[in-house]
């Protein structure tokens, strides 16, 4: 008699169980976890490098981006009904209470900033395509294992139409925000 089997199952989630599940306090509170297509993701811990990067990323750009823009680090972004992604860092279009009565959506976001190193593939794989479905008009990825910054635009499908690459010596001017200009190496 042929043994059966049988095939292992994903237990996909919604934005809502997910909700649920934060308010049961189901997982520590240290756990750095994100729904990501219905799925819950562990991602790895933070480390000095990736926390220093984004300490100097939000200092420069909390001093250059107009008043009425939303700064905002390693927050929750509600894309669709089952993701919801951690940015490293957003800029948001402007809201009266600074997104406390809703989490952002994709059509908030003016920007939106991964820094990676041990999570780099993910970030260049998984995430990238979640923020071209959700139309995500400035996705930034912080490489610091080759010590770039690249820059998707134009999202089209589960890809952006446009990537460049940028290191020290270069400048890059923010598609939404184009009064703002910023040199690479004040990244980098």
């Amino acid at each position: 008699m042929d043994s059966i089997i049988t095939p292992f199952r994903k237990h996909l989630t919604d934005i809502h169980e997910w909700h649920k599940m934060g308010e049961a306090k189901i997982y520590p509170p240290d756990s750095h976890l994100e729904l990501i297509e219905g799925e819950i993701i562990e991602m790895p811990p933070i480390g000095f490098k990736h926390a220093g990067y984004l300490n100097r990323l939000v200092k420069l750009l909390v001093k250059i981006v107009p008043d009425e823009i939303v700064t905002s680090a390693r927050n929750p972004l509600q894309l669709g009904d089952l993701s919801e992604p951690q940015p490293d860092f957003m800029l948001l279009k402007p809201n009266s209470d600074s997104y406390s009565s809703r989490l952002p959506i994709s059509e908030d976001v003016l920007l939106l900033i991964e820094i990676a190193d041990s999570s780099l593939n993910f970030d260049q794989t998984q995430k990238l395509r979640l923020y071209a479905l959700h139309n995500i008009p400035e996705y930034w990825l912080l490489n610091l294992n080759d010590n770039c910054l690249e820059v998707y635009r134009k999202p089209k499908g589960e890809v952006f139409a446009e990537k460049t690459t940028l290191y020290n010596g270069d400048n890059i001017t923010l598609s939404q925000l184009q009064e703002l200009t910023i040199k690479v190496s004040d990244i980098l």
